[in-house]
């Protein structure tokens, strides 16, 4: 089965395009295009279910139009419309390992400082600010704010879901 916590959120299906099964896509990162991973995951009534890209050609900056495998007419594109579109971080390689994927990649990851130790796991990625920051769970339950910044960031081990990171003296008092 798979879990939100294996799966990096990349897009959303608009509509259908054409008679022949293509779909509208608007994507957030083109992760697919830089990867060998033949399939995109999609919520379907609560559950992540694989899908085999059969063709895909971009649109635009941010939309392409996909074909799926077994998605043949109008109709069956259609059940597709509002389907959030997710891709499996296992297909993820060293070079994706960045502050450039979506902020999601990171829920779930536990924040290790160099001095601190185990800071607490990431549960959610502020993005509203100019400076995105890490919403750090503390073991007592509290919230930490945490400058996601690639100068603070030492090693991020994308199989054992842990970033360590070099936080400057001060920030974690304030």
């Amino acid at each position: 089965m798979i879990t939100r916590d294996e799966l990096i959120k990349i897009g959303t299906f608009n509509k259908p395009h054409a008679l022949k099964g293509e779909i509208s896509f608007t994507f957030t990162d083109d992760i697919f295009d830089r990867s060998e991973c033949p399939y995109i995951v999609c919520e379907i009534d609560g559950i992540f279910v694989p899908f085999f890209i059969e063709e895909y050609r971009f649109r635009g900056e941010d939309t392409a139009l996909v074909k799926l495998e077994d998605v043949d007419t109008d109709d069956e594109a259609r059940m597709f419309t509002g389907v959030d579109v997710y891709f499996p971080k296992s297909w993820l390689t060293d070079d994706d390992d960045d502050f450039a994927a979506p902020g999601d990649f990171f829920i779930g990851f536990t924040v290790v400082d160099s001095l601190y130790g185990t800071l607490g796991r990431i549960v959610d990625v502020d993005d509203t600010t100019a400076n995105t920051l890490f919403v750090v769970e503390r073991a007592d339950g509290s919230e930490l704010l945490i400058p996601a910044n690639d100068d603070f960031v030492v090693a991020i081990d994308t199989l054992a879901h842990t970033i360590t990171m070099n936080i400057p003296e001060g920030l974690l008092s304030l």
